[in-house]
Parts: C-alpha cells; sequence; structure tokens
C-alpha cells in the first residue's frame, strides 16, 4: 500500500441507514463501542440514505480532523449490492472531488468472530428459553435479509451450516424476510412438517428494524397453527462485542493491505447460474436520489414494528423507487415461496 509514514489515518464505518430510530442509535452505539478498540484513530460513520449523518458528512468530519488518508468499512453482513455498488460510488465520487485517498475495506462476511457472535445470541435464547427438546432433535432456521445476489444469500447458508455443526442441531435452514425465497413464513409452513418438535429461529442481522420486527410476527403467526411445536426466538447480533471486534479486524486488514472482496461467486464478474444477464453490467449507485433523507417513519414509536409493511411488500414512499433500469428481472420472481415485488411487469402477481 502506497502509505507515506505521514499520513493521518481515520476510519469511516459505512451504513445503509433507517428510518428506524432505534436501528440508527444502534449503529450510533456501536461505532462508540469501536472507537476504543482503534484508538488514537479517528472513526466517524455515515450512512447512504434515511439517517444523518450520511457518508459525505463523516467523510468531511475526518478531513476537518486532519486525516489523510481514510480507512472505509462497509457495515454489511455481506457484499452484495450495497458494498459492491453503491457505497464506492459515493466514496470515489468524494475522492475525485476532493483528492482524499480512501481505502475500502471487506464486508463483515462470514467469519469466525460472527458466527461465535450469532451462536452466543443462540445460546441466550435456549438458555433463557429452556425447551425438553434435545437440540439433535431441534431445528435451527436462520433467517437472513434477501438480495437479489445469489453469492449473498449463500453464506447466509454457510452461516446456518456452521451454527448446526457448532451446537449439534438435528436440521438447518435457511429462509429469507425478503427479496428471495423462501420467505419466513411460507418456508417455516414447509419446515413444520420436518417434524421437529422445537424450532429455533435466528435473524441473522445486525440491528433492530422492520424486518426483524416482521420475522417475530411471521413466526408467531406460524406459532399459532403449531402449539405442538415449542417455537425460539433468537436476538439479532446487535452491539455484541464479536461484531465490534469483527470491525477491528477489517481495519487492520485494510492497514495490512490485505483486503480481498469474494468476487469468484460474485453475478458481476462470473457466470453465475441463473443470473448470467448480470455480468459485466454496470455497477452503479441508485441511492444517491434519497441520500440523507432523514425522516424518521412515525407509525412506531421507537421500535419498528413492521406497520408499514404489513405483507412484507413496502408501502412505497413518492421519493424511494429504485427505477427500473437498476434491475434486470429476477430469474425467480414467480417463485411459490418469494415476495411478488420481484416479479417483471408481465409476470402474473400471485394472490
Amino acid at each position: 500500500m502506497a502509505e507515506s509514514p505521514n499520513d493521518r489515518l481515520g476510519v469511516l464505518i459505512c451504513g445503509h441507514g433507517s428510518r428506524n430510530r432505534l436501528a440508527v442509535e444502534e449503529f450510533a452505539q456501536m461505532v462508540d463501542a469501536l472507537r476504543p478498540k482503534l484508538a488514537p484513530m479517528p472513526v466517524e460513520h455515515g450512512y447512504l440514505e434515511f439517517a444523518r449523518p450520511i457518508l459525505r458528512d463523516g467523510l468531511e468530519s475526518l478531513r476537518q480532523q486532519g486525516v489523510t488518508r481514510v480507512l472505509a468499512i462497509p457495515a454489511m453482513l455481506f457484499a452484495a449490492g450495497h458494498a459492491k455498488n453503491d457505497i464506492p460510488s459515493v466514496l470515489n465520487t468524494y475522492t475525485a472531488e476532493t483528492g482524499l485517498p480512501i481505502d475500502y475495506g471487506r464486508e463483515l462476511g462470514v467469519d469466525r468472530l460472527m458466527v461465535a457472535a450469532a451462536g452466543a445470541r443462540v445460546r441466550e435464547c435456549l438458555e433463557s428459553a429452556p425447551s425438553t427438546v434435545p437440540l439433535s432433535e431441534t431445528l435451527l432456521v436462520v433467517v437472513g435479509r434477501g438480495s437479489s445476489d445469489p453469492d449473498a444469500n449463500s453464506n447466509v447458508a454457510k452461516v446456518t451450516r456452521m451454527l448446526v455443526e457448532g451446537f449439534g442441531f438435528g436440521w438447518g435452514e435457511t429462509v429469507y424476510s425478503g427479496v428471495t425465497f423462501p420467505l419466513v413464513e411460507p418456508g417455516l409452513r414447509q419446515l413444520v412438517k420436518l417434524g421437529f418438535r422445537c424450532i429455533v429461529v435466528v435473524p441473522y442481522f445486525l440491528f433492530s428494524g422492520v424486518l426483524v420486527s416482521r420475522i417475530r410476527q411471521h413466526t408467531d403467526r406460524v406459532a399459532a397453527d403449531h402449539p405442538e411445536v415449542d417455537f425460539l426466538s433468537a436476538g439479532y447480533l446487535g452491539q455484541h462485542p464479536l461484531v465490534v471486534d469483527t470491525f477491528k479486524e477489517r481495519v487492520e486488514e485494510v492497514l495490512r493491505g490485505d483486503t480481498a472482496m469474494n468476487c469468484s461467486l460474485c453475478k458481476y464478474r462470473a457466470q453465475v447460474l441463473g443470473f448470467e444477464q448480470d455480468v459485466g453490467r454496470v455497477q452503479e449507485s441508485h441511492h444517491h436520489h434519497v441520500e440523507g433523507l432523514a425522516e424518521s417513519c412515525t407509525l412506531c414509536e421507537r421500535e419498528c414494528t413492521g406497520a408499514c409493511q404489513p405483507d412484507g411488500v413496502p408501502i412505497p414512499h413518492h421519493h424511494h423507487h429504485h427505477g427500473g433500469d437498476h434491475h434486470p428481472p429476477y430469474p425467480h420472481a414467480d417463485h411459490p415461496m418469494g415476495p411478488r415485488t420481484l416479479g417483471s411487469k408481465d409476470s402474473p402477481q400471485k394472490p
């Protein structure tokens, strides 16, 4: 890395942003927990949308503190469109305008510390809601965000397998909260048929929000129909110390110069089965038109209940539409266990 010994380094943690005030507070608290671990380097954060500071504000703050080289880390569990396209687009624009060099780090990814953090949430759940069913007869269900990027989706499945083997669960499955299949409710209804008497549902999410709330609601709906099954809900990752430690490791990787994104299964780089039309597609940000829009949602008091997305399909906000140009038709838009929102204009809507 062409780094002069006189460089003053600073860290930018790059978040997505949320209308949910609790999630934004949690993010800021996580950054506060990271600061002492990286001192004396200054640490700032910014968001792509829906919250302040935006990424540019965080960069400006670092520059005003005399930083001459920024280490930017995407606060994403997996590298899909946000980490691959949207954040780099904003950072590149800022460098072009100001000349401030920015080294971009790796997403949190499938990492021993992240798996251990999820494992800690599973253990807390098992200890606080003891079931008489042995682990070998218990089904673990990990819920990922869901993405149009199969590489990101498959990484959640890897986390599931690591946890299943780590604990010795009888079976493990992965479902998703949106964008892909199987969604939480249809997925759980299918999984009940396997006959396990206890099902542990783990949201593999960094922060609270509409999706985490909806996972609980959909789990409760299936549980109500199956009183013979113990449904246990684990907590999301949140600011677990092991998550904070992972961010520290990502910064250290950039300092060593050994950052490498996994491009071998990236749909923009390789012919990934079913997503061949994405190879070489222009990788651009579709967030610039909502950057910094900070109006909080007022439907819920603090923690998001999902009232704005009753069936998993967002109520459109007038300023927040991702134009049709950005997303090609999803190969599995008509999958019976996926969301209706994926369909091309021509594909039949599911009832």
